[in-house]
């Protein structure tokens, strides 16, 4: 069975996107710990992240990398902090946070919530900051 990354990347589920290309896959988190922060996921699904072949895994992270670099432009913050859990979806996948220091990526924090226009808006902000790089 598809897991839910499957199906958000196969349009299958609505998602606040980011970016795309043929591997790979940036979507808001309905659940941030931060303005901003953002899921990346290979479109093939995976569950664990080592498991992802050399190519594939670089891949995955020089997309990250380019849409960490369009958050950075949207949401002030000093760094994009990176982390890599994949115990809560069975699908690998980065999360990509805002942050200002260490503790704004402890996942014990209250999530925020915004309404659909508010991560429509700001997905549309990244996503004109992605395409401009």
């Amino acid at each position: 069975m598809a897991s839910i990354f499957t199906k958000i990347a196969n349009q299958e589920i609505p998602s606040y996107k980011i970016a795309e290309t043929d591997n790979y896959y940036a979507f808001l988190d309905i659940n941030p710990l931060a303005k901003g922060h953002t899921l990346v996921i290979p479109k093939k699904e995976i569950d664990y992240i080592l498991d992802i072949e050399d190519e594939k895994l670089g891949g995955l992270f020089i997309f990250s990398k380019k849409v960490g670099l369009a958050i950075e432009q949207v949401v002030e913050c000093k760094r994009i902090g990176i982390t890599v859990i994949g115990l809560e979806v069975p699908h690998a996948h980065v999360h990509l946070i805002p942050i200002n220091s260490i503790y704004d990526m402890d996942f014990k924090r209250p999530k925020l919530t915004f309404t659909q226009d508010e991560f429509q808006e700001l997905a549309r902000q990244i996503r004109l900051a992605y395409a401009a790089l």
